[in-house]
């Protein structure tokens, strides 16, 4: 039974199926009820746990999980105290805790190119399995599946939302695709057809989701790749001064945006959605005060029946399981507290990444800081790195990053060295 749990191949399989579970968690939960989706995260952990157990002696475990992140998991832990519905504060927790297990044994047991090669293998079979039944459903039957938010309009030219029921958030996956499809090319770990096919897939899906916010984080994601591509083509004593231009032209490009942000609007067609935003995130501003500095009480993906959230969908607006915007979500739900410490997760994470992908030789490096390019981008406009398969990659990236540079390591007792 030891050698079985550490065997090497039931960790390849676990991380696969930790990334496929964040992934299709969506189509479980209407498949097969959240009973049945927390009992397959509950199992997974379990096995997680026994694989981690059976490997511990030779896992490098300093540093495995950053301190800002337990920092933010011990204040949304904290608001079960104040919550204002305490159930659903516990089952919104034991949510996030269950898929941060899943995401911190992908990271301690898989090194970046196998991570990269299962998140590959997962969301290659995830577009093509959306996109068959996007045909299926839109030119075969020419008629919806509604318990997969499907709404068969792939003959239209869509928007299509595929099997995570969200083409904001299918788009955003198509786009991390892209990126793990690419590192994959180059590092040669797929054959040169399979990975034409598989970027050309990713291509497809993000056109037929129609979704600006997936249009905004591959612009996002293509500019990062482009200036750590200048970046790590040059000697490492100019690599600073570019990075601090970067960030300069990043912070004129951001105000840019936003001041030219009219014309933008109306060149994607999205004023409707937008207006729907912007009353929405008007009635949380509305209600913030009340709980400004601790937050109404963690919850993660809404109830729209356990107050204050029913009052989001009164008056014609239709109901969302999300502030469609992740920093006013935390904002919300964990007060001023909350939000600082999830900007500091955040911002160690992608400086940590950015800082390997920049002096790493391999292009392997690349790979974290450009996919929390694409979660903190999205986050702007969904709520998906807070639950499932967002927060899950978001671990991974941070405690990837964490292993590699954080100040525990600092502390470890140096190797002794033979004798002379």
């Amino acid at each position: 039974m030891q050698n079985f749990f550490a065997s090497p191949r039931l960790s390849a399989a676990l991380s696969l199926a930790a990334i496929g579970l964040g992934v299709f968690a969506f189509a479980a939960h209407n498949t097969i009820g959240w009973a049945g989706l927390n009992a397959m995260i509950a199992a997974l952990v379990v096995l997680c746990g026994a694989s981690t157990l059976a490997r511990r002696s030779a896992l490098d475990w300093p540093a495995v999980v950053p301190l800002s992140m337990l920092l933010f998991l011990a204040w949304a832990g904290l608001s079960i105290l104040w919550s204002e519905y305490r159930w659903a504060t516990m089952g919104g927790l034991a949510y996030l805790l269950g898929f941060t297990l899943l995401g911190l044994y992908v990271a301690l047991m898989r090194d970046t190119i196998q991570i990269i090669r299962d998140v590959g293998d997962v969301l290659r079979v995830t577009l093509a399995l959306s996109l068959a039944l996007e045909i299926f459903s839109g030119l075969l039957i020419d008629s919806p599946i509604p318990f997969l938010n499907m709404a068969g309009s792939l003959a239209e030219g869509g928007p299509i939302s595929g099997v995570v029921g969200n083409r904001n958030d299918l788009g955003l996956i198509a786009v991390i695709a892209a990126v793990s499809f690419a590192i994959e090319w180059r590092t040669r770990s797929v054959t040169r057809g399979e990975a034409v096919l598989s970027v050309a897939l990713a291509a497809i899906v993000l056109v037929f989701t129609g979704s600006p916010i997936a249009w905004g984080t591959a612009l996002v994601a293509g500019l990062a790749t482009f200036v750590l591509w200048g970046i790590r083509r040059l000697p490492m004593d100019r690599r600073v001064p570019l990075q601090f231009g970067a960030l300069v032209l990043a912070a004129l490009g951001a105000g840019a945006t936003w001041l030219g942000r009219g014309p933008i609007i109306n060149a994607l067609n999205a004023e409707g959605e937008l207006g729907y935003r912007l009353e929405l995130w008007g009635r949380m501003l509305a209600l913030l005060p009340v709980n400004r500095l601790e937050g109404w009480g963690w919850m993660g993906l809404w109830q729209v029946d356990v107050p204050p959230y029913p009052y989001f969908h009164q008056g014609g607006l239709r109901e969302t399981t999300s502030a469609v915007n992740a920093y006013l979500d935390v904002w919300f739900q964990l007060g001023t507290v909350g939000l600082t410490l999830f900007l500091l997760l955040l911002g160690l994470g992608f400086v940590r990444s950015w800082l390997l992908a920049a002096r790493k030789r391999s292009v392997i490096y690349t790979w974290p800081a450009l996919v929390l390019s694409v979660l903190v981008t999205g986050a702007l406009a969904e709520s998906s790195i807070l639950i499932e398969f967002g927060w899950l990659l978001l671990v991974v990236c941070c405690a990837k990053a964490s292993q590699e540079l954080s100040w525990r390591t600092a502390f470890r007792p140096p190797l002794e060295q033979d004798p002379l």
